[in-house]
C-alpha cells in the first residue's frame, strides 16, 4: 500500500469514527438540544453528495467511507428531529 493509501484510510477511519461518540451519547440520552439542526441537515446532505461522487468515480473508498459516515451522521439527524 502507498503512503497515500495509508493517508486516505486512516483519514476516512478518523472522519468517519468521529461520529460514533455523538451517535452514542444522543441514543443513551435522548438529548440533541446542542445539535444543530441546519448543520446536521447540511452536513448530510454533503455526506450523500461525496456518496454519489464516489460512486460515478467507482472509487470505493470514497463510496465506503462516506456510506458508513451518511449512516453516523443520518443517524444523528433522525434523532434530533425525533428528541428535538
Amino acid at each position: 500500500m502507498s503512503v497515500q493509501d495509508w493517508i486516505g484510510g486512516i483519514a476516512a477511519t478518523l472522519t468517519t469514527g468521529s461520529f460514533i461518540p455523538q451517535v452514542w451519547r444522543v441514543w443513551q440520552t435522548r438529548h440533541t438540544k446542542d445539535i444543530s439542526l441546519l448543520m446536521y441537515t447540511f452536513f448530510t446532505a454533503g455526506v450523500a453528495l461525496w456518496l454519489a461522487y464516489g460512486i460515478l468515480l467507482g472509487a470505493w473508498p470514497v463510496i465506503i467511507a462516506n456510506s458508513i459516515t451518511l449512516l453516523l451522521a443520518g443517524t444523528v439527524l433522525v434523532l434530533k428531529l425525533r428528541f428535538g
